[in-house]
C-alpha cells in the first residue's frame, strides 16, 4: 500500500476506533498527524498478518500495544487541546 493510502487508511481506522474524535481526526492535516495515521495503519497491518500464528504471539501483542499507544496519544492530544486545528 502506498504511503498516502496508508495515511488515509490509518485516518479512517482511527476515526472508527475513536468516534468521539472523528471530526478532529478527519480534519487533521499536519505532517506529524499524517505520519501517526500511517504508523497506526502499518501496526494494524502487521498485527493482522501475524495473528493466528502461534510463534508470533509476542509480535502480535507488541503490535496491539503500539496501536493502543497511538490511540492514547491521539486522545491525550485532543484532550489537552494540543491537537492543531
Amino acid at each position: 500500500m502506498a504511503r498516502s493510502n496508508r495515511q488515509e487508511a490509518g485516518r479512517r481506522r482511527l476515526a472508527m476506533r475513536l468516534p468521539q474524535m472523528r471530526n478532529l481526526i478527519m480534519e487533521a492535516r499536519d505532517r506529524w498527524q499524517l505520519e501517526l495515521f500511517e504508523t497506526y495503519q502499518v501496526a494494524v497491518e502487521t498485527r493482522d498478518a501475524l495473528q493466528g500464528q502461534p510463534f508470533n504471539s509476542d509480535l502480535v501483542q507488541e503490535c496491539d500495544e503500539t496501536c493502543s499507544e497511538i490511540e492514547q496519544r491521539i486522545v491525550r492530544a485532543v484532550l489537552e487541546d494540543s491537537w492543531p486545528q
